[in-house]
């Protein structure tokens, strides 16, 4: 009925995990109470269902987690840095709640792109 978990999946969701996270803070600047509400639902049921998967991982997937995670990181980073920069370029003000939110986005999409072009190799 599922898919079999590969680590390469789990990074993505807990890539997702810290994008969800990233949001927040806009939301409560800018008092959404509700989208709060709804995105800390969707946060648990994320955290849930990635717990589930790391349990599923056989041993010697959960050795290549690690290397996957910096590679989260990195992506991460990188996307919060071209954020900056276009930000910086293209907009008058920008408030950090919105500089870590589109910077998690484009840093998920990065890793995403990553693992894909990866695994077409």
């Amino acid at each position: 009925m599922g898919a079999t978990p590969t680590p390469e999946r789990l990074s993505l969701l807990l890539g997702l995990g810290v994008l969800m996270l990233a949001t927040l803070p806009r939301y409560q600047v800018g008092g959404h109470e509700t989208q709060l509400s709804l995105m800390l639902m969707a946060l648990a049921v994320v955290a849930v269902v990635a717990l589930l998967q790391w349990r599923q991982l056989p041993v010697e997937a959960r050795s290549r987690l690690p290397a996957l995670l910096r590679r989260l990181g990195l992506c991460l980073g990188a996307g919060l840095v071209v954020m900056t920069a276009w930000h910086a370029l293209t907009s008058d003000f920008f408030g950090w709640e919105l500089l870590v939110s589109h910077g998690a986005t484009l840093g998920l999409l990065l890793h995403a792109l990553s693992l894909w072009a990866k695994a077409s190799r």
